[in-house]
């Protein structure tokens, strides 16, 4: 009976969903359809060119030319005419059938490995405009998800929905789909990508194997071991006044087309007041360069995919103004492939990527409709427009020799800063010593008493404690000698000694907040933190002092901050890697 009773609601199920897309279906073709003439408009719309007509939300327009580029010729009320998007467009008929209707929301979801996107099965833009007007939560239209740090909210495609329809964002703006990954797991996090992976039987290590002639964990050439330059991105839209942006990033990560096979770095750009649609990467700074502003990523993979490629995901988080709530939105995508289709590398140059709207299982949407290139329009028509479209520069190339030995002893996929490679390697060499040099035994499953091993993955998520760490050992290195410079264990026990009088008693500390993304307070606070201490123990000739001060408190003792556990770090072995 029960069986009877799953295959009933799967059965009922499916016949919801076949109900909802031929509902969706019947509404694109009602608006298609020539005999349909009268539609209503779903948000406001600014010409951006002359021929555009300007309109505002639910106004009443007559079609007269329903072109195939999605510009319609459209008459208002007044007798003028001009080009509008159909994308803001309802047909008048459905429009007072929805007001009529009770509303019926689905909510689903999907993400790069075969579930569902978050996605609107109606149109009910009464309601939308209900709730914008009396400046009800927008959570009201899905779930909303808290977050570990709960600062940070996903804004499923609903909430953008209303934001499109009110004019706050541009109509091809949608939930960051990376940032969602992100926040979903460990797994597509740096930190998850450094540690060793293990082979199919489970009984050694894949990609950390011990050279014994040089006493060091052995290098691992990569089928893709590229340089990738993040240098501009310019004429991306701007989100409305009523939406404050509180940073403007790209994330990159490999993919295939269909799924992510690396970990997601983030880059932040800057950006001119004056000129806030053209973003920069890697400012010129006193000092070391701030590594979430360091637009120079190294790009590693050994995955055999005749379809890998770089996608790159252009987001911003930001506040809206009306409500204090945050979200994270995706500006356009693009997806730079990286080898042709007789399995040539793509040769090393600068790229122009023109950025889609949408997300990547999306075809075809544009992230502004409003500069959309027109179809039957001149050959100089074409060009200012092409000149409007949003695209993103980068430089690829491949490394130089002692580039290419030194990402030899990272893991075999991996994204993240050149920066930081040295740290990442000091890290695995280390990890090499633990794991296959000075183990007892192979069989033996232990927790390791190591700090730097137990924490050091924690750096990757909170970039200023990174940065922390940089700072301390190039000031480290001024004072090395060329022989000590030369003298690989002589470093990595320097290293050791630096990481336990830096970013170690940072990551216990009650003076340091938690780390929060695109918290301009709290990220001015920690920096403050971290100056502080760092100056304290150079001047103090390490950490000890702060330690023992009854001045500073801790929290309390975990014996995660000595132990490193490697079964329960290592990585699952994933044949798409």
């Amino acid at each position: 009976e029960g069986n009877e009773e799953e295959e009933e609601s799967e059965d009922e199920e499916s016949e919801e969903e076949d109900t909802e897309e031929e509902e969706e279906e019947d509404e694109e073709k009602l608006l298609d359809d020539p005999n349909v003439r009268e539609c209503v408009a779903v948000g406001n719309f600014d010409a951006q060119q002359e021929g555009d007509l300007t309109f505002v939300k639910g106004e009443i327009l007559l079609i007269h030319d329903k072109k195939e580029d999605g510009w319609w010729v459209a008459e208002n009320s007044k007798g003028e005419r001009g080009l509008v998007p159909r994308t803001y467009l309802v047909p008048k008929e459905e429009e007072e059938s929805q007001e009529e209707s009770e509303e019926h929301i689905e909510v689903v979801d999907e993400t790069a490995d075969g579930t569902e996107i978050k996605k609107r099965t109606d149109s009910h833009w009464s309601a939308v405009r209900a709730i914008v007007e009396v400046g009800a939560p927008l959570t009201v239209f899905g779930s909303k998800k808290c977050h570990k740090n709960a600062s940070e909210e996903v804004i499923d495609n609903d909430t953008v929905e209303v934001l499109t329809t009110t004019g706050a964002v541009p109509a091809g703006f949608r939930p960051s789909l990376l940032f969602q990954l992100l926040e979903e797991g460990e797994e597509f996090r740096a930190s998850y990508y450094l540690q060793p992976k293990l082979t199919p039987s489970q009984l050694a290590f894949k990609d950390l194997v011990w050279n014994s002639e040089r006493n060091t964990i052995h290098p691992r050439p990569t089928r893709v071991s590229l340089i990738v330059t993040l240098c501009s991105c310019k004429m991306i839209p701007l989100p409305g006044s009523g939406v404050r942006v509180l940073s403007r990033h790209v994330r990159l990560c490999l993919f295939d087309g269909s799924r992510v096979l690396s970990n997601i770095h983030t880059v932040r750009a800057t950006w001119l007041p004056k000129n806030p649609q053209t973003w920069t990467f890697s400012p010129r700074v006193m000092g070391i360069l701030p590594s979430l502003l360091d637009g120079d990523c190294f790009v590693r993979s050994s995955s055999l995919s005749s379809d890998i490629g770089i996608l790159f995901e252009l987001g911003i988080t930001y506040k809206c103004n009306s409500t204090g709530e945050r979200g994270e939105l995706s500006c356009g995508w693009a997806f730079l492939k990286l080898f042709t289709s007789s399995g040539i590398p793509i040769p090393s140059k600068m790229h122009e990527l023109v950025l889609s709207g949408g997300t990547p299982y999306e075809r075809g949407v544009e992230v502004d409709p409003s500069i959309s290139r027109r179809a039957g329009s001149g050959v100089f028509q074409q060009l200012l427009s092409l000149r409007k479209q949003p695209v993103l520069l980068v430089k690829v190339k491949s490394p130089s020799v002692h580039s290419k030995n030194i990402l030899n002893f990272l893991p075999e996929t991996l994204v993240g800063g050149m920066c930081y490679i040295h740290l990442l390697v000091f890290y695995r060499q280390i990890l090499g010593d633990a794991l296959l040099k000075d183990r007892m035994s192979m069989q033996s499953t232990d927790l390791i008493c190591n700090p730097v091993l137990a924490t050091f993955p924690q750096l990757l998520d909170q970039p200023d404690l990174m940065d922390a760490l940089r700072s301390a050992w190039a000031e480290k290195e001024r004072t090395l000698k060329r022989i000590e410079k030369r003298d690989q264990e002589f470093l990595k026990s320097a290293f050791v000694l630096v990481y336990h009088d830096s970013v170690f008693p940072l990551l216990c500390s009650t003076s340091l907040p938690s780390y929060r993304w695109a918290e301009e307070e709290v990220e001015l606070s920690r920096w403050k933190v971290i100056q502080d201490f760092l100056k304290r123990s150079q001047e103090k000739d390490g950490a000890l002092e702060y330690l023992l001060s009854s001045e500073n408190t801790h929290r309390a003792f975990d014996i995660s901050e000595l132990a490193y556990d490697f079964l329960g770090e290592v990585r699952e072995n994933n044949p798409g890697e």
